[in-house]
């Protein structure tokens, strides 16, 4: 079997949804809420069987010879651990520059690697998100989060 870039996908895709439907047995339950139709562990269950079938369905009836699938080593693997090394860095650096620095941070050097060069729309694609999105955590759903480490250094 040819392992495309979009087969690669699913493979990964599969390895997340059972992996999140074995842990999802770890999710704990209310006294009685076992024998209900729907309760905690119901949803997660869904969605990762939903993910088991789909990236099934992609490994299995994705064309092998198609022209748009290039070979996996001519994707952008470098473009794919570039993105997590932000991610890793994004993790790092919350709690100590605060959420709304970090993630337009984090989105604005996200858009940058994926090709966007135009400093203006860096920075009217990643701080209005994060803002307006910190705004909806902290006011509309009350959602503590904690402040910039920084700030009472």
């Amino acid at each position: 079997m040819n392992l495309t870039k979009d087969r690669f996908g699913g493979l990964l895709f599969l390895l997340l949804s059972v992996t999140y439907g074995y842990y999802a047995a770890d999710i704990p339950l209310l006294p009685g809420d076992k024998f209900e139709v729907f309760h905690a562990q119901t949803l997660p269950y869904w969605l990762s069987g939903l993910g088991v079938v789909f990236s099934v369905l992609l490994i299995v009836l994705k064309p092998v010879a198609s022209s748009t699938s290039e070979p996996l080593f001519k994707s952008n693997v470098l473009l794919m651990f570039g993105l997590m090394a932000f991610t890793f860095l994004f993790s790092v650096a919350l709690p100590w520059l605060g959420f709304p620095i970090t993630t337009s941070i984090f989105l604005a050097s996200s858009y940058w690697m994926l090709g966007e060069r135009r400093p203006k729309m860096l920075v009217f694609a990643s701080v209005p998100f994060a803002l307006v999105f910190w705004l909806l955590l902290t006011q509309v759903l009350d959602v503590y989060i904690a402040p910039a480490r920084l700030l009472f250094w």
